[in-house]
């Protein structure tokens, strides 16, 4: 094989390794759902969306919706054991059964404990992104 030809063959092989990260995150960027919202940062806007969670309590009883994070916060609502819910973002707050980690729901101003719900993906921290 001459020189020339190796020069190409190794050419495209680089030119073919710089497209996949390209299209590797093509490939993991989001597609448009309902429950989208736009992020306003600057200048910029920036589109985000919710994870979820389902929530899972002992004996099915209602979850209780704290108006912050933390069990000393006020209770504004319930959620029921089962019910899938879109989960903004995470914090750290008083501990519950050993977990200290809880979950601010979307579309209802409040909190619920991360012991009690189960994320299907992961969630963001909280002051990230305008949260």
């Amino acid at each position: 094989m001459n020189r020339r030809m190796m020069r190409s063959g190794v050419v495209a092989a680089f030119a073919a390794l710089a497209m996949v990260p390209a299209v590797a995150f093509a490939d993991s960027c989001p597609q448009p759902v309902s429950g989208w919202h736009s992020v306003h940062q600057g200048s910029a806007t920036m589109r985000t969306t919710h994870a979820h969670g389902r929530v899972v309590t002992p004996n099915s009883t209602l979850l209780n919706v704290r108006s912050g994070p933390g069990t000393s916060y006020r209770v504004v609502g319930t959620v029921r054991d089962g019910s899938r819910r879109a989960l903004v973002c995470k914090t750290n707050g008083s501990t519950v059964q050993g977990n200290a980690r809880w979950y601010k729901l979307s579309h209802h101003r409040g909190y619920v404990s991360a012991h009690y719900v189960h994320t299907f993906r992961a969630v963001p921290w909280c002051g990230f992104l305008g949260n």
